[in-house]
């Protein structure tokens, strides 16, 4: 079944894709959430249409995204966290990088930030995608936090 997607799904593509799946996700999962459309022929034209059109504006935001990149690759992160020794009482996640990159004025999502989760002190780095043509690793530290 192929269909064009309206978002960006995880491990599947991204918005205005036409992807091939099977029947069943298709149907039971991804149309019903609003994830997807069927790929019929008018809809494929339509598509292309809008991509055709939209293609000024897509060079623009991939160099906001570019240049977002840069300040990001400037910037120093460090984690402080509760810890006995090399271990972490508790554990570090994507939520905490981004509110660390929030809280240096940057706004980054998220579910675009794969870092896993840490519990150990220590260097680390994390993939940023800012755009689908724009993924950075970010390094960042967590350190002990003081008495």
């Amino acid at each position: 079944m192929e269909i064009i997607l309206k978002q960006d799904v995880q491990n599947l593509g991204f918005k205005d894709d036409v992807v091939t799946v099977k029947n069943g996700y298709g149907r039971n999962y991804l149309i019903p959430q609003g994830f997807a459309t069927l790929a019929t022929p008018s809809a494929k034209k339509v598509l292309a249409e809008n991509l055709k059109q939209r293609a000024y504006k897509e060079a623009k935001i991939v160099a906001d995204a570019k240049e977002l990149a840069e300040a990001l690759k400037a910037l120093e992160i460090k984690l402080t966290a509760k810890a006995g020794g090399e271990k972490l009482f508790g554990s570090i996640s994507n939520i905490d990088i981004a509110n660390a990159l929030e809280a240096a004025g940057h706004s980054v999502d998220r579910k675009f930030i794969t870092s896993g989760i840490v519990k150990r002190i220590g260097k680390y780095t994390a993939s940023v995608r800012l755009h689908r043509e724009v993924v950075i690793e970010l390094p960042y530290e967590i350190v002990a936090e003081q008495a």
